[in-house]
């Protein structure tokens, strides 16, 4: 990225596919559906076929008609709306997840303090300290300005686009009164959305100790793809700053892809690299959001190498679910795919 535009210095299994991951699902000894917010399926075991065992669901078998390029290392979780899980792969142990770490300032941010329609929102006064880390070459940053007034609406597009670190701790003092104080909202936040393997240290995301799982980061998808002005806001693919010539990209490239609408980019050293996203897929008449999020991509070498492992691989994903799940949710016997 141009460096007029931002400084954006970010800080520092077994592959399963389609009828592999099969044998997986069918060992397991039942299926346990739950039927979440929203009309979501959560799918984590499946069942066997014949011998008296349960049925398998449906979601089950639209994952079995997927052949999906599931990444080789890392942790990976998929669902569509209305139907279900398309399966989870690489454990639940937790794992740094970097920027990421955002998607859950911005709904706590939003949770408090929320903006309908084409409201931007309140005036918050970018600090001294948030002028200051705008010049930080060792973490993504957002070109602000102490003294300079911001909306709500601009400061979350300024912490979601270019994945600013001086933006998260600037909204956590103006909601909370300080990070740690915001750190405790955003766990009990976890708390309430399920998350229960996931641990919130910071609000940007540079701290290693903010570690959470794939699926658990797949429960707050859905939950802020619920809010319009935060589905608004990640499909982004650009933003501007009073003050500030040229433009701020979205360092979600995957946005490129049409039906792509979010979500959020995370890279570390410890990290690796880490994207949650969201994609429209139609299906006959009807459209499917779909939801994805994978993490732990090269670990343990550089954010830049991390993050383009994490958008390749999550790009190939993109374009298996848009290309066969068509296919996979058409009718069977002459009875629709349900959730």
């Amino acid at each position: 990225m141009d460096a007029r535009r931002i400084r954006a210095a970010v800080p520092g299994g077994e592959e399963r596919t389609g009828r592999a991951r099969r044998g997986a699902v069918w060992a397991s000894a039942a299926v346990l559906a739950v039927v979440g917010a929203g009309g979501w399926l959560g799918l984590t075991g499946g069942g066997g076929r014949g011998n008296g065992a349960a049925p398998v669901s449906e979601a089950a078998a639209v994952a079995d008609r997927l052949e999906l390029p599931w990444p080789q290392e890392g942790q990976t979780s998929i669902e569509v709306e209305g139907v279900g899980s398309l399966g989870s792969k690489g454990g639940q142990e937790p794992v740094p997840i970097a920027s990421v770490t955002k998607v859950m300032t911005a709904y706590v941010i939003l949770k408090e303090h929320p903006l309908k329609g084409g409201e931007k929102g309140p005036e918050i006064t970018v600090d001294e300290a948030a002028a200051q880390e705008a010049h930080s070459l060792s973490e993504s940053s957002a070109p602000v300005r102490e003294g300079q007034r911001l909306t709500q609406r601009k400061l979350l597009e300024l912490l979601l686009l270019p994945s600013g670190n001086n933006v998260a701790r600037l909204l956590a003092r103006w909601d909370a009164g300080s990070q740690e104080a915001f750190v405790a909202k955003m766990s009990r936040a976890a708390a309430g959305l399920g998350m229960t393997r996931t641990t919130y240290t910071g609000a940007s995301g540079l701290e290693a100790t903010t570690r959470s799982t794939a699926d658990d980061q797949l429960k707050l998808a859905r939950q802020v793809m619920k809010d319009p002005v935060l589905r608004a806001v990640v499909a982004m693919r650009e933003t501007t700053v009073p003050g500030v010539p040229g433009t701020i990209t979205n360092s979600n490239r995957l946005l490129e892809k049409p039906g792509v609408i979010g979500l959020k980019t995370g890279s570390g050293t410890a990290a690796g690299g880490n994207l949650m996203w969201a994609v429209e897929v139609k299906s006959g008449t009807a459209r499917h959001l779909v939801l994805g999020v994978v993490l732990g991509q090269r670990a343990n070498t550089t954010p830049a190498e991390g993050l383009r492992a994490a958008l390749e691989n999550s790009g190939r994903l993109v374009d298996a679910v848009q290309r066969d799940l068509p296919a996979a949710l058409a009718p069977r016997d002459g009875k629709p795919v349900r959730a």
